[in-house]
């Protein structure tokens, strides 16, 4: 082989190498390039939860519907007032328990800094809802025309009395005027006379006022160690400003297992205040008594 044909085909080796190596390095595909990990959290909406202080659910009724309280102010004094105990039977005193709410809600000025108004306009929710066919707010339109067809009302989801389960004399068979009437499996068996205890029992109020009807008059309460001089004192001021007239306690027939009576027995002032009849609200009358409650809490 000649020196010029060696010389040939090392140029055309040379040729084909660099070929390849430009191919090799600029043709094939490129490698896919390196993954790098996310590390980003996650951005998630939250919404801020405000507290609604302006109500409580004390709990359920027999038949499951909601035991509310509502607050007025704000303070370490309580002052108490309770409605609808009787349900649909004593309607009128639902009525004005939304009645005083309304009256506060207008004038936030009469409740005095360091205290809180709280109202539980209805009790008995059950008894309500057979009445009125609504545990909400409702006119005296929709009550039935005879007190005879409120009657049932009186009662919780259980047939109790709920007047008749509180800790102060109870008996399962209770008396309502000549009727024999239940006062639960025992005491406290209901779930509305349990969460009205407990809240009574955590929040210790200053006073405490419920109505009922219908006798037209304030009444004192005890538990056989004497009326407080605090409650005396609430008896004689609401029936002043109202004009009811003032009892030292009901003795119209035997009462067992009074609600304010019980609230007695654990040292809390409570009077019992009954409407004249089963129709009206007076609420003329029982806002000059709140008035005075008020003010004199107020001081």
């Amino acid at each position: 082989m000649t020196n010029s044909l060696k010389l040939g085909i090392g140029a055309l080796l040379i040729l084909i190498i660099a070929g390849g190596t430009y191919w090799y390095t600029q043709m094939r595909p490129a490698a896919p390039a390196a993954q790098t990990p996310d590390t980003t959290v996650p951005v998630t909406a939250t919404t801020t939860q405000t507290a609604d202080t302006t109500k409580t659910v004390l709990g359920k009724s027999a038949g499951g519907r909601d035991i509310t309280a509502y607050h007025f102010g704000e303070g370490a004094k309580e002052l108490l007032f309770i409605g609808g105990i009787h349900g649909g039977y004593e309607w009128n005193t639902v009525l004005v328990a939304y009645e005083l709410m309304d009256y506060l809600k207008a004038n936030p000025s009469l409740v005095a800094t360091g205290t809180r108004v709280t109202v539980i306009p209805v009790m008995n929710p059950d008894g309500l809802q057979k009445v009125v066919g609504t545990t909400e707010r409702f006119t005296a339109a929709q009550v039935p025309a005879t007190e005879a067809a409120t009657v049932p009302g009186r009662f919780n989801g259980n047939e109790v009395d709920l007047n008749r389960n509180f800790d102060c004399d109870w008996q399962a068979s209770a008396k309502w005027q000549n009727k024999t009437v239940s006062g639960g499996t025992a005491v406290f068996s209901e779930p509305e006379s349990k969460a009205v205890r407990d809240y009574v029992l955590a929040h210790k109020p200053i006073a405490a006022l419920v109505w009922y009807s219908a006798a037209g008059g304030v009444f004192a309460s005890n538990c056989h160690d004497g009326v407080l001089s605090e409650t005396t004192t609430l008896v004689t001021e609401y029936a002043k400003a109202s004009g009811y007239s003032a009892y030292k306690n009901f003795d119209f027939y035997e009462i067992t297992g009074d609600m304010v009576n019980w609230m007695a027995k654990e040292k809390i002032p409570a009077i019992s205040v009954l409407l004249t009849d089963h129709k009206n609200t007076e609420w003329g009358k029982n806002k000059k008594g709140v008035d005075a409650i008020l003010k004199r809490y107020a001081q």
